[in-house]
């Protein structure tokens, strides 16, 4: 087999192996909230709804029908890109999503714009200043950070920003963003929130690859021949060490699919969690399960991507 082929093999068998897991997913969550108490008939219904009422509505939402008919009814249809039909609005799941998918969206976009240069920056400062005050207090405000949990740091936000100092609101909304200012007021506590997460995994992560690079006996060589610290990293460890950043922040990224439903619920925010979160009150299935599955696919999506970034950067693992 020529050795050239090596890489995309590995790359295909990546996406097999996501694929796979997808299914797996797709098979967990679908069965996961078929196990959520109540009886979607009797919910829509109310309690003085009489059985033959509550019989009724459930042959014709289906829901009288095999769990595993049902499932492999909703894979196919998810796979055509029909999320089925709310049960509680009468809607279809992709017009009350088509709104929320672009403010999440655009809360991730933000979050990342904010968080990536800051990250890589701090990161790769601490890896070469190592062992300086710098990289110190970096490295403690890091693992504090880290500690610290999402619904944590968003109190925090609330209680400085909005309560104590009276700068920003309490509740996000996104909507009616006409300027920059408005748009700081209403993304600046969910992206402060969603930040401090994702900054503190990409600057450990970051910080770990750029002094594995300085290690390496060609960084070393340059510096025993007069190479300053600064040019040693920027010019001879970072390009190394563009492959393990690029998987750093990728994994660092997937962080936001769980971040961002506590601070979605916390900060009001109209988004696909806040929208899924309500989903389970009213146990509306299929806009529960379409939530779901958009967060898992966005999680799958950033770890293959990593996978894929650490095969095609370091040649040991294409052999």
């Amino acid at each position: 087999m020529p050795k050239s082929l090596l890489p995309w093999i590995l790359v295909s068998q990546r996406l097999g192996i996501a694929l796979l897991t997808l299914v797996i997913v797709s098979f967990a969550v679908f069965f996961a909230t078929e196990l959520l108490p109540g009886d979607v008939a009797e919910i829509l219904l109310g309690q003085a709804a009489t059985p033959e009422a509550v019989a009724g509505l459930r042959t014709a939402m289906g829901l009288d029908e095999p769990a595993m008919h049902r499932f492999v009814g909703w894979l196919v249809g998810l796979a055509g890109g029909d999320m089925g039909t709310s049960y509680v609005n009468k809607m279809a799941v992709s017009d009350l999503m088509g709104g929320r998918l672009v403010n999440s969206l655009r809360l991730a976009a933000v979050t990342t714009l904010v968080s990536v240069p800051i990250a890589l920056a701090l990161g790769i400062g601490a890896a070469m200043w190592k062992g300086s005050m710098f990289d110190r207090v970096v490295s403690v405000a890091t693992i504090s950070v880290i500690s610290v949990p999402e619904f944590m740091v968003a109190t925090l936000a609330v209680l400085i920003f909005a309560v104590w100092l009276g700068w920003l609101p309490a509740l996000a909304y996104g909507a009616n963003v006409d300027s920059w200012s408005a748009m700081l007021r209403a993304y600046a506590m969910p992206v402060i929130t969603l930040s401090f997460v994702v900054s503190a995994q990409m600057i450990r992560m970051s910080r770990a690859a750029v002094i594995e690079t300085i290690n390496t006996p060609y960084v070393e060589m340059a510096l025993l021949k007069g190479a300053s610290r600064r040019r040693m990293v920027l010019g001879h460890a970072l390009p190394n060490a563009l492959g393990p950043i690029a998987n750093a922040v990728a994994l660092s990224l997937s962080y936001l699919v769980g971040g961002v439903i506590i601070v979605e619920t916390i900060f009001n925010y109209p988004g696909v969690a806040k929208l899924m979160v309500d989903a389970v009150a009213t146990r509306d299935l299929p806009l529960i399960q379409s939530c779901a599955m958009i967060f898992c696919v966005s999680y799958l999506s950033l770890i293959t991507l990593a996978d894929l970034i650490a095969i095609l950067s370091n040649p040991r693992l294409r052999r």
